[in-house]
């Protein structure tokens, strides 16, 4: 939680996993005040999250896009999950603001728990939290 726990970091990848990649692209869009935006997008390129690449436009100063690193694309079950219970919980009458789709039969995506050996995992009830491997006693 110490890289993802921030109010604004879940707004700023939920930006570049729908394709917004530029700084002032995201501020427009999202009302992130400029420090707090700048602040989470080098935390993000800090733990590996995030990349930037520059671009510049004709006579323009060099500038970055932010774009996600494999470690970042590992967050999309994460976010997809948090879009489904938003969906569910506080979503207007109307629909969701946004789906997510499979590109290659557009079928609408959802997150689904199975255990290692293939078995799903329907109520919530049937998971049992137990220390791990490198869980320290306190």
């Amino acid at each position: 939680m110490a890289i993802l726990g921030e109010r604004w970091t879940m707004v700023v990848l939920r930006e570049v996993f729908t394709g917004v990649r530029r700084f002032d692209d995201m501020r427009v869009r999202t009302k992130i005040p400029r420090q707090v935006l700048a602040n989470r997008l080098a935390a993000l390129v800090e733990h590996g999250v995030l990349r930037r690449d520059p671009y510049q436009e004709p006579g323009a100063r060099v500038r970055h896009e932010y774009r996600l690193t494999a470690k970042g694309f590992d967050l999309y079950p994460v976010l997809i999950a948090l879009a489904g219970w938003g969906d569910k919980h506080l979503a207007d009458p109307e629909g969701p603001p946004l789906e997510f789709a499979h590109r290659d039969c557009g079928a609408a995506l959802h997150v689904e728990i199975h255990c290692a050996q293939g078995h799903p995992v329907s109520d919530h009830r049937d998971v049992l939290p137990r220390p791990g491997p490198g869980a320290h006693r306190r």
